[in-house]
């Protein structure tokens, strides 16, 4: 498990108690915090619990399947923990926001990838201590008659935790999928420094108007994107539910707005398709973004 954040600190710590062998993969500090104390973890759906669990800096020897759990700003040098030679023939899942990453990954680590994508409102509140507040959590992975044998398997691992797997076929559709509800959903909360509730109530048109163009952009790139159904999520979702980014950006951390919204502009632009309100608001939370480092 590469990166012991929200995500990866829960998924790592439900897949230690289901009985899988799992090496969490971080820095100095956090690697020696979770060493120490393990892996705490307060949830509405699991329960609270605690379990240890083994950590290291850098991966030593092969393994059945590298979990990818780190934001996007730390991607790159994060992958200096996990060597391509040692990683062999491993599974390499990246669990990240966005869309771009998946090739920037098979550069390095060539037919191996296999994107999944989860919905869970977590969060790291200290090293080894991760909480969950979601209603929900569920995962999708892709496959394919080249993975199919190998996903199967660790399908299975997932939900003997309680997580909720579904296998899809075809990558592109789901990746396009979480972002044409992630990406509004993160800009809006972001932008507006508020969480669902308030984005529901004051800035419903801007929802609908960013939801929309960021199907039009799937629909553009071969995925049937369903902005009725996008809209109906962002309706079900808990009024106090915030997202990462504007978690991030309140604990003044570097923004995943490049792997977000910069995303949406750029295969917006690559089809030809207008995107005027999330490139408005990109832009605006960039300008913040500069003035924040300026300070």
């Amino acid at each position: 498990m590469l990166g012991p954040g929200g995500v990866g600190g829960l998924l790592a710590a439900l897949l230690t108690r289901a009985g899988s062998s799992v090496v969490v993969l971080a820095g100095d500090s956090t690697s020696h915090a979770i060493s120490e104390r393990g892996l705490r973890v307060e949830s509405r759906l699991f329960g609270n619990f605690e379990v240890n669990v083994e950590t290291a800096t850098r991966l030593q020897s092969e393994v059945d399947v590298c979990l990818i759990t780190v934001k996007a700003t730390q991607l790159e040098r994060a992958l200096e923990r996990v060597p391509a030679d040692v990683a062999g023939q491993a599974l390499v899942i990246p669990f990240l926001n966005g869309i771009d990453h998946v090739d920037l990954l098979r550069t390095r680590f060539r037919t191996n990838v296999v994107p999944a994508t989860i919905r869970v409102e977590v969060a790291r509140v200290g090293p080894g201590l991760i909480r969950q507040t979601s209603p929900f959590a569920s995962v999708e992975i892709a496959t394919s008659d080249v993975v199919r044998e190998r996903i199967e398997p660790l399908a299975a691992q997932l939900r003997t935790t309680g997580l909720a797997v579904t296998l899809r076929e075809d990558e592109v559709a789901m990746l396009w999928d979480k972002l044409a509800l992630l990406g509004p959903l993160a800009l809006l909360t972001t932008h507006q420094r508020g969480n669902v509730g308030v984005v529901r109530t004051i800035r419903r048109d801007d929802a609908i108007a960013l939801i929309r163009e960021v199907a039009a952009v799937a629909r553009a790139e071969g995925a049937s994107a369903d902005p009725e159904a996008a809209l109906r999520l962002l309706d079900l979702a808990p009024e106090t539910m915030e997202s990462s980014m504007q978690r991030d950006q309140a604990a003044g951390q570097p923004l995943e707005l490049d792997a977000i919204g910069g995303a949406v502009l750029r295969h917006a632009a690559a089809q030809g398709v207008p995107v005027p309100v999330t490139t408005r608001l990109v832009d605006e939370l960039q300008a913040r973004e500069r003035a924040r480092t300026e300070r």
